[in-house]
C-alpha cells in the first residue's frame, strides 16, 4: 500500500523505456519509425494509472487542486525528467481561486446551489434583477445594479465576461442558471481578455430554478436572493517539456489538458490526449529532430482553457514567433469516434486558422487518408479547446478529435461504424469516463496520428508558409472577432 497518491506517481513515473543519452546520437524522426513504437499495450497501461490517481484521490476524479490531478502532473513531469539529458522540462505555475461550496435563499426559501470555479467567495443579499437576452454585451445590462444581484443565462459567449459585465454595473452577486435541464455541475468562470473587473461572489442554480424567477419577475412580483460562496486559493501548474535538440528558433508544439472534470476520472478527456503525448514523448528519445519539440500540459482546460491562455499571455513576441505550429489533441479514444480533423482551411465551416493552419489539416488528411487508410471528417475550428489562446495570438494551430457530446450521424455511422444518433462519447464529463470508456482500436489511429505529425514537422516546416508575425497577426485578429461575434465561440464550460 503506497502512503499517498504523489509517492505512487513518484514511483510509476520510474518505468521507462529506453532513457536516450545524447539527443544527437540517434537518426533522425521519421513518421513510420516513431509510429511503430506506439503500441496499444503503453496506451492502456497509462490509461489504467490515471484512472488509479482518481480513485485514490478523496475526490474520485483529477480536477485542479485535487489529489487526483496533482498526482497526474507529478507523474507526467517525473517521467519525463529521466529523460534530462533530452529534454528541458519545468511546470509553469498559475495561481486560482476553486469553488467549494455555495449555498443561496430565493425569496426566503433554501434552494439548491452549485459553487461556481475562479468566483470569489463572499456574501451577497438583494433584489435579483434578470439580465435579457444572452448577457453578452455590455448593452445588454441596466446602467446601474448597485445593490442587485445579476441572473443571467450560461451560455454563447466566455462565462467570466457575463460577471465582469454584472460587477462593472455595481451588481453584489451574479445567479447563472442553466440552459439545458439539470443542475449546474462542474461551472467556472473564465477570464474575458480584455476585462480586468474583478469578479462578485457567483452561484450557479438549475434551469428549472432560473426560469422560475423570471416568470415571477416577468409577472411583476419581486424576488431576493441571498448567496454565499466558498472558494479556496490554489497553485496548479502547467507542464511544458522542449527537446534540447533541435533548431530552438523553430518549434513544433504538441499539447492536450492534463486535468479532469469534477465528475469523474476523465479518462478520455482528456488522459487519452495526455498519454498519448506522453508515450510519443518517451518514444522520440529513441531519435533526433532537425526542429525543436515542444510539449506541454495544460492545467484548468475544463476550467475555460485557463492554462493555455496564462502560458500564452506569459510569451512575448519573439517567443511567440517561435512557435511555427501549434497542435493539441483533446478526446483520441471516444467509445463512438469519428475520427476528426480541425477545419483549418474554412473549407467546411467558414472559420480559418492562422496560416499554416491549412497546411496542418492537410497533413492529418494525408495521415488518414494515406497512412491509416481510413475516413475521416472535419470539424469546426472555433477555439473550444487549447488551441484557442493561440489562434488568439495569431499562432498556426491544428489538432484531431474523436467526438464528446455531439450526435453522431447516419453519415458518420457509415462512415465509421459504431451507433447513429448516439454521443460520440456517452460518458463525456461523466463518472463514466474511465479505462474501459475507451475505444482502443481509435485511440492507437489518433495516437500515432499525433506521432505522424510530431515527426513530419520535427524533421521539416518546408511545407508550411514562411514566418511573417505582423500578417499572422493580423489575420488572426480578424478571424478571432468574426468568430466571437457569431456566437460560435462556446466556453468549454
Amino acid at each position: 500500500m503506497w502512503t499517498s497518491i504523489a509517492a505512487f506517481a513518484a514511483v510509476a513515473a520510474t518505468v521507462v523505456d529506453g532513457l536516450a543519452i545524447d539527443p544527437r546520437s540517434n537518426k533522425l524522426v521519421t513518421s513510420e519509425a516513431l509510429r511503430k513504437r506506439i503500441k496499444v499495450a503503453a496506451l492502456e497501461e497509462k490509461a489504467h494509472l490515471l484512472e488509479r490517481f482518481a480513485y485514490d484521490s478523496p475526490d474520485k476524479n483529477r480536477v485542479i487542486g485535487s489529489e487526483g490531478h496533482q498526482a497526474t502532473i507529478d507523474y507526467i513531469t517525473n517521467t519525463i525528467k529521466k529523460f534530462s539529458k533530452y529534454y528541458d522540462v519545468y511546470q509553469q505555475p498559475m495561481p486560482l481561486s476553486v469553488g467549494l461550496s455555495a449555498n443561496v435563499t430565493i425569496n426566503g426559501k433554501e434552494t439548491e446551489g452549485y459553487a461556481v470555479g475562479l468566483a470569489p467567495g463572499g456574501h451577497a443579499s438583494g433584489p435579483v434583477i434578470a439580465i435579457p437576452n444572452l448577457a453578452c454585451e455590455e448593452s445588454d445590462f441596466p446602467d446601474d445594479l448597485t445593490g442587485k444581484i445579476a441572473l443571467v443565462f450560461r451560455g454563447t459567449c466566455v462565462s467570466g465576461e457575463k460577471v465582469a459585465f454584472a460587477a462593472a454595473k455595481g451588481a453584489i452577486g451574479v445567479l447563472v442558471y442553466n440552459n439545458v435541464e439539470g443542475n449546474l455541475l462542474g461551472y467556472s468562470l473564465q477570464r474575458y481578455p480584455e476585462s480586468d473587473t474583478d469578479y462578485v461572489p457567483t452561484v450557479g442554480i438549475s434551469q428549472a430554478v432560473g426560469e422560475g424567477i423570471i416568470s415571477l419577475l416577468s409577472a411583476g412580483g419581486n424576488v431576493t436572493a441571498e448567496l454565499t460562496s466558498e472558494a479556496k486559493d490554489i497553485t496548479t501548474y502547467n507542464i511544458i517539456a522542449q527537446t534540447k535538440g533541435g533548431d530552438q528558433n523553430n518549434v513544433i508544439h504538441v499539447s492536450g489538458h492534463s486535468d479532469s472534470v469534477a465528475q469523474g476520472p476523465g479518462i478520455n478527456d482528456n488522459g487519452s490526449g495526455s498519454i498519448s503525448l506522453l508515450e510519443i514523448a518517451i518514444q522520440l528519445t529513441h531519435f533526433s529532430v532537425k526542429n525543436a519539440v515542444r510539449f506541454s500540459w495544460w492545467t484548468a482546460e475544463e476550467e475555460g482553457l485557463l492554462g493555455a491562455e496564462f502560458y500564452v499571455k506569459s510569451l512575448n513576441q519573439t517567443e511567440k514567433d517561435k512557435i511555427r505550429l501549434m497542435l493539441d489533441f483533446d478526446m483520441m479514444a471516444s467509445p463512438n469516434y469519428a475520427f476528426q480533423i480541425y477545419d483549418g482551411d474554412g473549407s467546411a465551416y467558414n472559420l480559418t486558422g492562422p496560416p499554416g493552419s491549412a497546411e496542418a489539416e492537410a497533413e492529418f488528411t494525408h495521415y488518414f487518408e494515406n497512412i491509416a487508410k481510413v475516413n475521416h471528417t472535419e470539424i469546426e475550428f472555433d477555439g473550444r479547446s487549447d488551441y484557442g489562446p493561440f489562434l488568439d495570438a495569431g499562432i498556426a494551430a491544428g489538432g484531431i478529435a474523436c467526438g464528446a457530446e455531439g450526435i453522431k450521424t447516419e453519415e458518420e455511422f457509415q462512415m465509421f461504424g459504431g451507433a447513429a444518433g448516439v454521443p460520440y462519447d456517452v460518458n463525456y464529463h461523466e463518472d463514466g469516463d474511465t479505462a474501459n470508456n475507451l475505444n482502443y482500436d481509435a485511440w492507437i489511429v489518433m495516437a500515432r496520428g499525433i506521432a505522424h505529425s510530431t515527426a513530419t514537422y520535427a524533421r521539416s516546416f518546408d511545407s508550411l508558409p514562411p514566418k511573417n508575425s505582423t500578417a499572422v497577426k493580423a489575420r488572426a485578429e480578424t478571424q478571432m472577432f468574426e468568430y466571437k461575434k457569431s456566437g460560435r465561440y462556446l466556453s468549454m464550460i
